[in-house]
């Protein structure tokens, strides 16, 4: 009696390589590239790291730094090849010497900047600012010159220049741009603060904060079209209860004391000045132990999750 002939396994096509055209007839039909349910969506990408950055901000406000950007640089730990903070954000530290001139042309749609220490002028577009600790000032993608005051001038900057990068784009020419020259002076920002005070807050609010928008960006709630910029808040003995999204953030401390974050079950103390990242989707939480109010600024990439219908922010206690 024969024997049934052996079933033959067909090999698995997530193992299958990039598949070529066999015969193409132009250079355009050469370019393709072929590839199937298996193995189009294996990819395997680095997470983004949870970090905390305090050697960046002691050199920015060290005797003898030169003018320059000091980057808040993970694009190793990312596998990407531009600098690179989270995936679509770059935080920095930028500084201005005494008397010093500073010109800065970011390949972003537009930068977001907060002074640390010092006095100075920003022109840009031609408008001029005249800036001050405290004061915060977002810029359209296009070039900057920053004068520093009798001091050294120290300001921290984030900008979507990763987004453009990985699209291959150049900022928004006048035509296009989303975004103006917009200055939001310390003053102002704390009397906003106080009216946010005078007001309770219900069950579904998340934290006591103040969103930065602008007249172009107001229906959205964004500083720019892919990026929101928050002034968190936190009273003497509170938290901010734990919570995700699935943007990521980027975190500058203001001040506190006896404060601290929890992040994906880590804890990370806080410093003045210190840079802190929040991965996407990251339970954490924020918290004061100390006897003043705490205040941290918060840049994510949330414009572009609420636009996308993505944000998937969730409450965890």
């Amino acid at each position: 009696m024969s024997q049934p002939a052996a079933v033959l396994q067909k090999p698995d096509m997530a193992d299958l390589p990039a598949q070529h055209p066999a015969t193409p007839r132009s250079p355009a039909e050469a370019r393709a590239r072929y590839f199937n349910s298996g193995n189009a969506f294996n990819i395997k990408l680095p997470p983004v790291p949870s970090r905390l950055f305090t050697d960046e901000p002691a050199r920015a406000l060290a005797e003898g730094t030169s003018t320059g950007f000091i980057p808040c640089d993970q694009s190793d730990a990312l596998t990407c090849g531009f600098p690179a903070t989270t995936p679509l954000m770059l935080a920095r530290y930028a500084v201005v010497e005494a008397g010093g001139r500073f010109t800065a042309d970011l390949r972003a749609t537009g930068s977001i900047w907060y002074v640390i220490a010092g006095r100075g002028q920003v022109d840009c577009l031609g408008e001029s600012l005249s800036v001050a600790p405290g004061d915060a000032f977002l810029l359209p993608g296009s070039p900057v010159r920053i004068t520093a005051g009798a001091e050294k001038l120290v300001l921290w900057v984030v900008s979507n220049e990763p987004q453009l990068a990985l699209n291959g784009d150049l900022p928004p020419d006048e035509a296009r741009r989303p975004v103006a020259v917009v200055h939001y002076p310390a003053a102002e920002i704390a009397r906003q603060i106080d009216i946010i005070y005078d007001h309770a807050q219900n069950g579904e609010t998340s934290g006591i904060a103040l969103i930065f928008s602008s007249e172009p960006q107001a229906a959205a709630r964004n500083i720019l079209p892919s990026l929101t910029l928050s002034l968190n808040t936190l009273p003497p003995g509170e938290h901010q209860r734990a919570h995700r999204h699935n943007s990521a953030a980027i975190t500058l401390v203001l001040q506190g004391e006896n404060c601290h974050s929890m992040v994906d079950g880590a804890r990370c103390p806080w410093s003045q000045w210190a840079t802190l990242v929040t991965p996407p989707g990251a339970p954490h939480s924020h918290h004061n132990e100390g006897n003043a109010r705490a205040l941290f600024l918060i840049v994510q990439d949330g414009g572009l999750h609420y636009h996308a219908r993505t944000m998937g922010f969730s409450f965890l206690e």
